[in-house]
């Protein structure tokens, strides 16, 4: 018998409408604050994402999935290199969504020279090929906004005020909510406090793990988010981004906090907080549930140069991603729950095909109302039993089909 992959789940009944209620917050709210939907392909050039997320980072390294037709992995396994693929026949599925947006804001030219920022939002699934964990699968569902074009700290703390009410809207206490910011500089100040970092990587070698230790060439702000507890024990003595920040980036972040403080929204600042995607520049900020088991739900920073290395113009942006699975889990940890209930049914018995096709036609005909369930052929006597199964599927059912004695519609 054929079964679903690991880490990848089948969405129905309440755990799509969870997923379908999430979108309908999204769009309610988003649509408010004048965010556009949008979907690009779930297919991919490699370069896409490794020109945003970074070569160093474990989504590219380890966990993209990589895709190649038939005849193109018959070719590569013979070649036993990929050097002499095109950068179109290098194809990835989507890991994260900001690096998709930026790369079709580019291609379609949605923020011109002189033009008003534009502002997108998705719902899409993602792959990452991870070790499938409670609140991590190998295909997972994000929400997530873009902000192309504003450079404003203003944008930077509406985003985050957005989120903070996407998750209020969704049903999470905010008392039970720890919002964390930091700046990490920009391409001012950000190269010294690299090397910075990557000296005090160095001066400790014989104490951190190899990807580490690899990281400190490539990206040594990376050793911040290290999973290897010993590890982060010695990154508590490294330089820290907020006092290494130019005036500018001091400037921006301050306004970005004063902005909060304004809006009533509690955070706290985390020094060590750097993000796991190379593309972010300046304010960082990520989301946990208290007592919700899963870790971070949410966050997002901005990437003012992430429009440059996709092949466009310098321009900045900010935008956020929340997972779908992450937030049911936590959610339900704190007794909460997304699931809405199932849609009720009328299910109507008819004696004649005369009267099934004007029953047929009428539910047809209706503006709205309750969902149509009755059986194509078959005996009346049998309708009461197909009455009884529909309401132990969980159906809403009128009460005489919910005791077992179907309703009946003989005249027509």
């Amino acid at each position: 018998m054929a079964q679903k992959i690991q880490g990848t789940e089948d969405l129905y009944g309440g755990y799509m409408r969870a997923w379908q209620r999430m979108q309908d917050v999204a769009r309610e709210l988003f649509g408010a604050y004048g965010f556009d939907m949008i979907e690009t392909p779930a297919i991919e050039q490699v370069d896409t994402f490794v020109h945003g997320i970074g070569e160093s980072t474990d989504v590219v390294r380890k966990e993209m999935f990589r895709v190649v037709s038939g005849a193109l992995l018959e070719n590569l396994l013979e070649a036993g290199t990929e050097s002499s693929l095109k950068a179109k026949q290098r194809m990835a599925m989507r890991p994260e969504g900001t690096a998709g947006v930026v790369r079709a804001a580019v291609e379609n030219n949605f923020v011109p020279q002189g033009a008003a920022p534009v502002k997108l939002w998705y719902a899409e699934p993602m792959f990452r090929g991870e070790r499938p964990q409670k609140g991590r699968l190998r295909q997972f569902h994000q929400i997530g906004v873009e902000w192309i074009g504003a450079s404003d700290p203003a944008a930077d703390a509406e985003c985050i005020i957005v989120l903070m009410e996407f998750y209020r809207r969704l049903g999470f206490d905010p008392s039970k909510l720890r919002l964390r910011v930091n700046s990490m500089g920009d391409a001012t100040c950000r190269p010294v406090y690299r090397e910075k970092v990557r000296q005090f990587i160095l001066g400790h070698a014989d104490e951190m793990c190899e990807d580490c230790l690899e990281r400190a060439d490539i990206n040594p702000l990376r050793a911040f988010d290290c999973k290897n507890d010993h590890c982060s024990e010695v990154m508590k003595g490294a330089p820290l981004a907020v006092d290494n920040l130019c005036d500018d980036c001091a400037e921006h972040y301050a306004q970005v906090k004063a902005y909060l403080d304004e809006a009533g929204i509690a955070y706290v600042e985390d020094p060590t907080l750097v993000r796991g995607l190379d593309y972010y520049t300046r304010t960082v900020f990520e989301v946990e549930a208290l007592d919700g088991g899963v870790g971070a739900i949410g966050g997002g920073g901005r990437y003012d140069g992430l429009m440059e290395l996709e092949g466009g113009k310098p321009t900045p942006g900010i935008g956020f991603a929340v997972g779908f699975e992450r937030i049911a889990l936590a959610l339900a940890a704190q007794g909460g729950s997304l699931e809405t209930a199932e849609p009720s049914c009328v299910y109507v018995a008819c004696t004649s095909p005369r009267a099934r096709r004007r029953v047929q036609g009428d539910a047809r005909a209706a503006p709205g109302g309750h969902p149509y369930r009755g059986r194509l052929s078959g005996s009346l006597a049998q309708e009461p039993v197909q009455a009884g199964r529909q309401a132990w599927r969980g159906g809403m059912c009128r009460d005489r089909a919910r005791r077992g004695r179907g309703g009946r519609c003989d005249s027509a």
